[in-house]
């Protein structure tokens, strides 16, 4: 169960990061040849190496901090139109997987006291 959680939340992240770089450079800019969005990306590098070592610690953190990316994901869905609003329908399901598996990831490797 444990290793299935890690493995989401890593999975759901790169996948994430890949997403806005494609998004905001190639697949729907909002100018033609691409947009400094593409440094939105940047941000979800912070918790890339603590989710892939498995820290507990940062799953809490970046648990919260993924709530931005849903949050735009929300806001784009509702505003923008064609291929962008599919484009924000999966950020939304990528920070949604990626939320779960790290609640529950720092959940159930809590030490008891």
């Amino acid at each position: 169960m444990i290793k299935n959680l890690r493995l989401g939340a890593t999975v759901s992240l790169i996948a994430l990061i890949l997403l806005c770089l494609a998004w905001e450079a190639v697949l729907a800019p909002l100018r033609p040849g691409g947009s400094l969005l593409v440094l939105k990306a940047t941000p979800l590098l912070l918790p890339l190496f603590g989710i892939l070592r498995g820290k507990r610690y940062t799953y809490q953190w970046s648990s919260m901090f993924i709530l931005l990316y849903f949050t735009e994901g929300v806001v784009r869905a509702w505003s923008d139109v064609g291929l962008s609003t599919q484009l924000a329908l999966l950020e939304i399901l990528l920070t949604l997987l990626f939320f779960v598996c790290a609640i529950f990831y720092a959940r159930l490797t809590r030490s008891k006291i």
